[in-house]
């Protein structure tokens, strides 16, 4: 075996060896569950082939379905959740190849910077820049809850280590064996390019740092366009994962957000026009989620890699190319998303950050080459690359791989760590399991308890007699198709209020004049006559953030994590108090902490509802078990402080 063989299989091995050391971590650290925000929905759409959210993510969809489909005798939330690890794990396999190859064959220095032997410790560098991007905060997130930027961490590492091969072949001094490189390079990078962009639309913040490379090294010359002219078949072809939403979604799946069915409402998906309000929407919106990357961003990486990154700034000053690439894509990277109005932001950061593992990698270069290395004498010096000695290798190698591993779990770990984490599921149960037969359900609350309700409804067949209906939704007109497959009755017995609501609301989307009064009084009118002409039959409950105009002539009982709807004038009736089994999480943020606020509200208004009603035990009890999630909850202290003067 010559020496390049050895090289390559010693890249594998090690590329092999960082896959496998992350998956077991993300395995360990993997949701057992449903998740927070998107996960119940994506998970549904996957056991369902169904259509998510905008833009559709349809090669994610496709393989989560084959994946929910191995019979690998788990839950199926579980079985996605670990197809997001193994996502994660081979983008990192990716990533050390693309940073080998970056920081040795792409550098435009002299020989020193190309491993000639295959020795491990040349690796040291791309291995500790991938354990960096692998344990950093969002990266890691990313691993344990089913989620399609997963798959954007294969996509994004593939396609920087194609494009740069490619960009790296036109140095080849034998014309046939560089076009045949070139060929090769250019063409597989388009393909994948054009599946990444089936998969996430952010593919599109490469632009910035590929363009500016691909023209400094070809120019601005008829060849250029011809290279990128010759991508364009196979950019389609990959593209093409696309056409599963309009021949999908024209056979009704379960769940078909959108319904992109034709060409209109396709495009209407695929650019995420439901979203557009929320991009670019003011500079107020720009600086506070610049001042939320910023500040987030040394602990990302837990201090040390940023400060590895801002040394690797420095050390790249002397490769002008590389560091016009990388900060263009950094750049351009922040610049699109700091100006998109969500609270979930950090993985749109991504590509940034794995920018910051770029610069952290050439930080430790420089740090080996300038402390670790031992000079031979000057004739040597000028034909070999200064080498290590052996012990001072083993010695680097493991502090430097223990450090970052160490400083991350410390760092990063409670952050991230979902595997002890069942609060959505369990409050999703909590409020599915404590309504009566046949109930109506009207939230808002996506992120902890509508998505996560589709996949336990859909799924695991729970609860499937309760009706449960997103408010916001109701304000798109796909929404209605779904809701009348899934519940005829709901939308026949209120066809006049839908059909006033839809002929205003078909002006708002499609940018005619419109009168926004009449959208929102017809939008009223609607919810007033979902719960008017159903509550006979049905019982009707709202969660806690559904305003109160939208409930007006109903007076609102708390029952449980939610309150009954009675008309007014009907006499308040006694409850009987809701005790909730939940499994606490240790895991912070705000997620986890809204949850448990939820109870602790819940708990708190029933206790003052018992207080008014003359139950005196149940409210002492009740307002115990909010201070006991809460222990300065307004309301629960409010009732103790009654209670006290009553005795």
């Amino acid at each position: 075996m010559n020496s390049s063989s050895v090289i390559r299989s010693l890249r594998f091995v090690i590329g092999i060896t960082i896959f496998l050391f992350a998956f077991t971590v993300y395995f360990l650290t993997a949701s057992r569950t449903v998740s927070f925000i998107d996960a119940g929905e994506l998970a549904t759409v996957a056991t369902t082939l169904g259509i998510a959210h905008p833009t559709g993510y349809p090669l994610f969809t496709l393989l989560a379905y084959f994946i929910s489909l191995l019979p690998l005798g788990m839950e199926t939330i579980f079985q996605l959740n670990l197809f997001a690890a193994v996502l994660c794990s081979i983008g990192l396999f990716f990533f050390f190849q693309f940073l080998v190859f970056l920081t040795t064959e792409f550098t435009n220095h002299d020989s020193r910077r190309t491993i000639h032997e295959p020795q491990f410790t040349n690796y040291i560098p791309a291995i500790c820049g991938t354990l960096l991007l692998a344990f950093s905060e969002t990266y890691w997130s990313q691993a344990v809850a089913i989620e399609v930027y997963s798959l954007h961490t294969v996509f994004l590492s593939l396609l920087l280590l194609l494009f740069t091969k490619a960009i790296h072949s036109s140095h080849i001094s034998n014309d046939e064996e560089r076009e045949t490189n070139e060929r090769k390079h250019f063409l597989s990078f388009a393909f994948i390019l054009g599946l990444s962009f089936s998969n996430h639309l952010t593919t599109i913040l490469l632009a910035p740092g590929f363009l500016f490379l691909f023209f400094k090294t070809f120019g601005f010359k008829k060849e250029s366009w011809r290279k990128i002219l010759a991508m364009i078949l196979p950019f389609i072809a990959g593209l093409s994962v696309y056409l599963y939403l309009p021949l999908r979604s024209s056979q009704n799946p379960m769940f078909d957000w959108g319904h992109p069915a034709t060409i209109e409402r396709f495009l209407w998906h695929v650019r995420g026009k439901q979203f557009s309000v929320w991009i670019f929407s003011s500079l107020e919106v720009a600086l506070r989620q610049f001042s939320y990357f910023i500040t987030h961003l040394p602990s990302e990486f837990a201090y040390i890699g940023f400060s590895l990154a801002i040394l690797g700034v420095i050390a790249l000053r002397k490769d002008k190319r590389i560091m016009w690439f990388t900060s263009m894509l950094f750049l351009g990277c922040v610049l699109y998303s700091i100006n998109y109005d969500i609270h979930d932001i950090d993985s749109y950061f991504l590509l940034a950050y794995l920018v910051v593992a770029v610069w952290s990698t050439f930080g430790i270069k420089f740090l080996l080459d300038r402390f670790l290395h031992e000079r031979n004498d000057q004739k040597t010096k000028k034909n070999t690359t200064a080498q290590f000695s052996s012990r001072k290798l083993k010695i680097v190698a493991i502090l430097l791989i223990s450090l970052i591993v160490s400083c991350s779990f410390i760092v990063n770990y409670s952050n991230v760590d979902e595997s002890e984490n069942f609060l959505v599921e369990d409050y999703t149960k909590n409020i599915l399991n404590n309504v009566e037969k046949n109930a109506i359900v009207i939230s808002y609350e996506w992120d902890y308890f509508v998505s996560a309700s589709l996949y336990f409804q859909t799924v695991e067949h729970i609860r499937n007699d309760v009706t449960v209906f997103d408010k916001e939704l109701l304000r798109r007109s796909w929404y209605f198709s779904q809701l009348e497959r899934h519940y005829p009755w709901l939308i026949k017995n209120s066809r006049n209020e839908v059909d006033a609501f839809l002929f205003h609301l078909n002006k708002f989307e499609h940018n005619e004049s419109y009168d926004a009064y009449a959208i929102e009084q017809t939008y009223r009118n609607l919810i007033a006559s979902f719960i008017t002409k159903n509550i006979s039959e049905h019982p009707i409950y709202v969660t806690p953030e559904i305003e109160a105009e939208y409930t007006q002539g109903f007076q609102r009982i708390p029952d449980g994590l939610v309150f009954r709807l009675i008309p007014d004038g009907d006499a308040l009736p006694k409850i009987s108090p809701k005790y909730f089994t939940f499994r606490p999480s240790e895991k912070k943020g705000s997620l986890p902490e809204t949850v448990l606020q939820f109870y602790a509200r819940s708990y708190s208004v029933q206790a003052m509802y018992s207080l008014q009603m003359g139950q005196i035990e149940d409210a002492r009890r009740l307002s115990d078990e909010a201070l006991k999630i809460q222990p300065m909850q307004p309301q629960a202290l409010s009732v103790k402080e009654h209670l006290q003067k009553i005795h």
